[in-house]
Order: C-alpha cells, then sequence, then structure tokens
C-alpha cells in the first residue's frame, strides 16, 4: 500500500501540476476555466429549472471572479511597462501602436477592475450606480486591448506568412551554400513558431472578446454561451502556460 501510495504521491504528472500550481499564472488559468466552467454550467441548470443547484455554481463563479481579481491587484503596473518598452522596440508601426494600445487597454481595465474588487469585499463604499458604472467602464477598456489584440494578430499573422513565402521561394538546390541553407531552415522554423503562437492568441481573443463586450452592453450574449467561450480561451491559456512551466511534452 505504501508503495502504491508513493508511486502516485512522487508521479511525474503530480509533480508536474504542484510545479504548475506554483506559478500565480497557472493557478489564475485554472481558477479562470473553472470559473466559466461554473458560469455555463449554472446558466444549464438554470434553463433546466434547478434554481438551487444553479445558486451554488453561480456562487462559486462569484468567488473564483473575486479571487482572480485580488491576483491581479499590482498587473496595471506590468501592463504600463509592456506599453513603453513597445513604444521603444522596432519593428512595424501598425503593429507597434496596436501593440502599445493593446497594453494601455489592458492597464484601464485592470485598474478599474481594482476598484471592482475593493467594492465587493467591501473594502470602499460606492453608490451601486457608480459600482456599476466602473464596472461597464473596466469591460470597455477590455474590450479595447481585446481588440487591439486582434488587429495587431491580423496584421503581424499577414506579416509573417509574407515572410514565410519569400523565404520558402528563396530555397537553393545543391550543396553549394551548406550554412545559407542552414540559416534559411532556423529562420523559416523561426517564422512558423510565431505564426503558430499569432494564431493560437487570435483565436483566444476571438473567444474573449464577446465577454467585455457584453459587459460593456455591446451586445448580448447569454451566460452559457460566454461560459463555453471563456471556458475555450482559458483552457489555451492553460496549456500554453503548462507547456511554458514544464516543457513542450
Amino acid at each position: 500500500m505504501a508503495t502504491i501510495a508513493s508511486q502516485v504521491i512522487l508521479h511525474p504528472l503530480v509533480s508536474q501540476s504542484l510545479k504548475f500550481g506554483g506559478t500565480t499564472l497557472g493557478r489564475d488559468k485554472a481558477y479562470r476555466a473553472v470559473q466559466y466552467f461554473a458560469r455555463f454550467y449554472a446558466w444549464y441548470l438554470l434553463s433546466k429549472g434547478q434554481p438551487t443547484e444553479a445558486a451554488r455554481w453561480a456562487t462559486l463563479k462569484a468567488h473564483l471572479g473575486t479571487a482572480r481579481k485580488l491576483m491581479r491587484l499590482g498587473k496595471p503596473l506590468e501592463h504600463l511597462q509592456a506599453a513603453l518598452r513597445a513604444s521603444f522596440a522596432s519593428g512595424p508601426a501598425i503593429e507597434q501602436i496596436t501593440t502599445i494600445g493593446r497594453q494601455i487597454g489592458y492597464f484601464g481595465y485592470l485598474s478599474y477592475d481594482a476598484l471592482v474588487w475593493a467594492y465587493t469585499v467591501k473594502f470602499i463604499t460606492l453608490a451601486p450606480e457608480t459600482a456599476k458604472r466602473i464596472a461597464k467602464t473596466s469591460n470597455r477598456f477590455w474590450f479595447a486591448g481585446v481588440l487591439f489584440s486582434i488587429i495587431n494578430g491580423l496584421f503581424k499573422a499577414t506579416r509573417l506568412s509574407r515572410e514565410s513565402r519569400r523565404l520558402k521561394s528563396s530555397r537553393t538546390w545543391g550543396e553549394g551554400d551548406l550554412g545559407g541553407e542552414a540559416n534559411r531552415e532556423t529562420s523559416l522554423g523561426a517564422i512558423e513558431s510565431a505564426r503558430a503562437a499569432a494564431r493560437k492568441q487570435f483565436t483566444i481573443d476571438l473567444c474573449d472578446i464577446w465577454i467585455p463586450a457584453t459587459g460593456s452592453e455591446l451586445v448580448n450574449i447569454n451566460e452559457g454561451t460566454l461560459g463555453v467561450l471563456g471556458l475555450i480561451s482559458s483552457l489555451m491559456g492553460f496549456h500554453a502556460q503548462w507547456r511554458t512551466v514544464n516543457g513542450q511534452k
């Protein structure tokens, strides 16, 4: 029995999970996935006429949302720094501008989100109308940040596709320039990796944008759909962070 317990406790997957959960971003990705599943499942139970069960999952969703807001305190400065670094970086102007716009959007979103958290835990007192207006403004900044990210992704994908075609068309046959061919293959591999990352981020953004769009009252999408969209983007982010922490396998 002790041997079996040791095999379970010391299993590589358990060690990888602990390593993943030891990072703030890893915990946030896990909490986000559960939060949006709870959002969907609460809607599903309510649609099936089970309000008591739905309330349990809605409460779980609300508490996870509050916990994630707490973990994000201080992150506005990270995005402000990222915007400043992007302004100094070289590269296509449109990609630079949209990157700055994305970071400023997330700075505004998380700054107002911190006020929403402080109101939720009753650390500050606000009139209900003021609290609603702050939450709406937070969602507008979030929407703007994701929109800039989508535009950035489109321009980046176009540029990378063009560079990939150029490198493929410049392929040299024979062994006259093995060093140049090796450099070309290395560059092509880097471009393909960047294209894959851009496609993944673009998909995440397309899922996420409907959440702040609904919170900003630009569209009206039901809780079940928002829960599914948020769950999909959360699982994609979870997978990316898992690979970052534990390697490619």
